[in-house]
């Protein structure tokens, strides 16, 4: 029997995969890695844990890259709709890369380090785009550097500065979305108190020879427990993050999604830098005019003890299909069916009752403030 034409490429790994096999993870493909989705205990008992304590998750599949040059905010700015000019040295920042038709290509993050530097993250699966629009669209304006030898480690949780705190002294008097350069473990670290699960904690960004040396240093404390990308999805929809290719893709603009709260007034309509992004005529007309909007992104709470997964079709009362549900489980910290999803803007206020069809059902659904679960951030 002949060998098929084509064969998928071959699962990357991160530097921690030796040790997630250790640890008894169970790998799965994500992003074109192989991924822990889970560790022996469990998801319910890793959420909780992460909830409570502290949880180390690899990250490493994000990618990492610098923008370097005087002029790199200035040209970052001009792809994306939120204010990286004025960014203070030594802060952080969520932002959008955007398509000239004002969609979205990934959300990343974006901090200052000084010196005409900007350290980008970027989701996994986008990386490689990501990066090359980038180069394409600023690389003569500054220099782009891609960072494929940096392991990326998040530790997570309500635990996650005292068991941190023990290995690097002084790092507590960091506050959400602040960082900088520390050695930890003999690991040289550079380390923002940010995350995805709506509780405090931090990423670390770490060479790769370095991530398994920092990786058991931090596992070695009592708070701390692995944590796979399961938990790290239930955490991130408790807490009213988007995900990437489920929540927000090149179909919809940051005002459909409710993020408008990430673009500052400087670059709105009125502001001192307004406009100047892709796409920045009809994503500023749907700022300043919400019922322009074709649809827009609500929190969801089934009224019934049914999870309501991603591309469940949402319904009103009297059968007009009125959306699609893009995110949704039975969340472990409420102990209820939570999800996201795409509405009307006639069924997007709180309150408002929908059915998700599931297997043919109708479910009783409410939209509902999102986060589900308060965040914990640390903001001194």
């Amino acid at each position: 029997m002949s060998a098929p034409a084509t064969t998928a490429a071959p699962l990357l790994t991160t530097p921690l995969n030796a040790l997630h096999l250790e640890l008894g993870a169970r790998m799965v493909p994500f992003a074109g890695y192989s991924m822990p989705v889970q560790y022996p205990a469990g998801l319910m008992a890793e959420h909780v844990h992460t909830r409570t304590a502290a949880g180390l998750f690899d990250v490493s599949h994000m990618g990492q890259l610098k923008l370097v040059g005087p002029d790199a905010a200035a040209a970052f700015e001009t792809l994306v709709p939120v204010d990286v000019v004025d960014l203070p040295v030594g802060k952080q920042r969520y932002g959008l890369l955007l398509t000239d038709e004002g969609t979205i290509i990934d959300d990343l993050m974006f901090f200052n380090q000084g010196n005409g530097t900007l350290f980008v993250i970027v989701n996994g699966a986008c990386k490689v785009g990501d990066i090359a629009h980038i180069q394409a669209r600023i690389g003569q304006r500054c220099e782009v550097q891609p960072m494929p030898d940096h392991a990326l480690l998040a530790l997570q949780g309500p635990q996650a500065v005292t068991a941190l705190a023990r290995l690097a002294p002084g790092i507590e008097k960091l506050v959400f979305m602040t960082g900088g350069n520390y050695t930890i473990a003999g690991c040289d670290c550079f380390v923002t108190r940010s995350g995805y699960t709506g509780e405090d904690g931090f990423e670390i960004s770490v060479p790769a020879a370095q991530a398994d040396t920092l990786a058991r240093a931090l596992l070695a404390q009592p708070e701390v427990k692995p944590i796979g990308l399961g938990a790290r999805n239930s955490l991130r929809l408790e807490a009213g993050l988007c995900l990437y290719g489920n929540d927000i893709d090149t179909t919809t603009t940051p005002p459909e999604a409710a993020l408008n709260w990430a673009i500052q007034k400087v670059r709105r309509t009125g502001g001192a830098r307004a406009g100047g992004f892709p796409g920045a005529d009809k994503v500023l007309a749907q700022i300043d005019n919400p019922a322009s909007l074709p649809r827009k992104r609500v929190g969801l709470v089934a009224l019934e003890r049914v999870p309501v997964r991603e591309h469940t079709e949402l319904q009103s009362a009297d059968g007009q299909k009125i959306g699609e549900v893009t995110s949704g489980l039975l969340g472990p910290t409420v102990n209820e069916p939570v999800a996201m999803g795409y509405v009307t803007p006639a069924f997007a206020a709180i309150g408002t009752r929908v059915n998700a069809i599931v297997r043919g059902k109708a479910v009783p659904m409410q939209v509902r403030a999102m986060p589900f679960v308060p965040a914990n951030y640390f903001r001194g």
